[in-house]
């Protein structure tokens, strides 16, 4: 209950600071841009390579031509894959000792996102040469995983590398990342980013086979921003 208790307190301090950081930004910044794009997930985690498709919404607040602030959430489908397990018996009495069962997993990713963007080339109201930027933040990551055991195992007999069923877990995580983009007229621009979500924090979860340093997820992606 402790660390359930922490866990929520951490959560909503997160919370609290990122809408702080928001409203101040928006008291100082001059202009705005929303975007939205569609794009593709690759999980690299050894055991829990999968891929899934994803779409986010943004919000980015322009400080000066160059530097601004960013405010993304994301969502993505569904990523499959399966791993060959063994459950040791609890008990030198039963038999078998080990039972080989495979657990086909369905992984889903949300993540919500705050942090900086840097135009190297560019500014975000360039009107006819291309864009090129970065930008780092901090994340909160939310991930759903469904468990299905290819044999139905006793668990009062035996002990499972990962639960069957369904569960939650949260990652904060360190966004990185690289975008470009061009004018397609009047405030309508066109881009791609590239982004990595690198893991800071490995709560155990039993529904995950691996937990350190999991997910670790790339992006890549195509959409549309809209300057006002």
């Amino acid at each position: 209950m402790c660390n359930i208790a922490k866990r929520l307190l951490l959560n909503k301090r997160i919370t609290i600071t990122c809408f702080f950081a928001l409203f101040i930004t928006g008291a100082f910044s001059q202009q705005f841009s929303l975007a939205t794009d569609l794009s593709i997930q690759r999980n690299f985690k050894k055991q829990q390579s999968y891929w899934a498709f994803g779409h986010t919404t943004q919000t980015l607040f322009h400080l000066t031509p160059k530097d601004g602030i960013y405010l993304w959430f994301v969502y993505y489908s569904n990523g499959k894959f399966k791993n060959n397990l063994t459950a040791d018996a609890k008990s030198v009495l039963t038999t078998p000792q080990q039972v080989n069962y495979t657990n086909s997993a369905r992984m889903r990713l949300k993540q919500f996102s705050i942090g900086w963007r840097k135009y190297i080339i560019g500014t975000p109201d360039a009107e006819k040469h291309w864009n090129l930027y970065g930008f780092a933040g901090f994340g909160l990551m939310f991930g759903k995983v469904q468990n299905t055991h290819s044999v139905v195992i006793d668990t009062a007999l035996y002990n499972v590398p990962v639960r069957r069923g369904e569960g939650d877990f949260k990652r904060l995580t360190m966004d990185v990342g690289l975008g470009w983009e061009m004018p397609l007229g009047g405030d309508l621009f066109f881009y791609t980013e590239g982004k990595v979500w690198i893991p800071t924090t490995n709560y155990p979860s039993k529904y995950i086979f691996i937990n350190n340093n999991a997910p670790f997820v790339a992006t890549f992606g195509a959409g549309v921003r809209v300057l006002f």
